[in-house]
């Protein structure tokens, strides 16, 4: 199986799997990323070192204004994505090195290649690449409304 089937395999299950979840909360105005992760790197200077490939970006057949996006996402080491949400369900599968995941309220979660996470729409998070030396690469397939996809910073 190549990269692209598996890639549109996995995003077809993230789309069963959000059917089966109840719309997401609004945001909240106070954001609680805590405790701090002691190999948590600077945000202050927002989204650095982080390299995006499109690789999947499609209607989703029978689901009017809905749309399926898979990117191959490499983060440089120490490379931080500061806390955003996304208006759209996201499910991240690493693909080599070991990354940092904290959903607002909950502690950090590391993942390794071949571990999967699922955040629903709209959850506010952070995650980074603690190493100092190895890269962190994942696949994001993102379900959601057409042309609304996109992160947005929480600050």
């Amino acid at each position: 199986m190549n990269h692209k089937t598996a890639a549109l395999c996995f995003a077809m299950a993230s789309v069963a799997a959000l059917s089966l979840i109840a719309e997401s909360p609004g945001q909240t105005d106070q954001i609680t990323i805590q405790p701090s992760h002691p190999d948590m790197p600077d945000a202050t200077h927002g989204k650095l070192g982080i390299a995006h490939k499109s690789l999947l970006r499609s209607d989703l057949a029978g689901m009017t204004g809905q749309e399926v996006i898979v990117w191959d996402t490499e983060y440089a080491p120490r490379a931080i994505n500061p806390r955003h949400y996304h208006p759209a369900a996201i499910t991240f599968h690493i693909v080599s090195g070991t990354g940092v995941w904290q959903e607002e309220g909950k502690a950090p979660v590391e993942l390794k290649a071949g571990d999967s996470l699922f955040t629903p729409a709209g959850t506010t998070h952070t995650h980074w690449n603690p190493s100092h030396t190895e890269s962190l690469r994942f696949l994001e397939f993102i379900v959601g409304e057409k042309d609304k996809v996109r992160l947005e910073p929480v600050r």
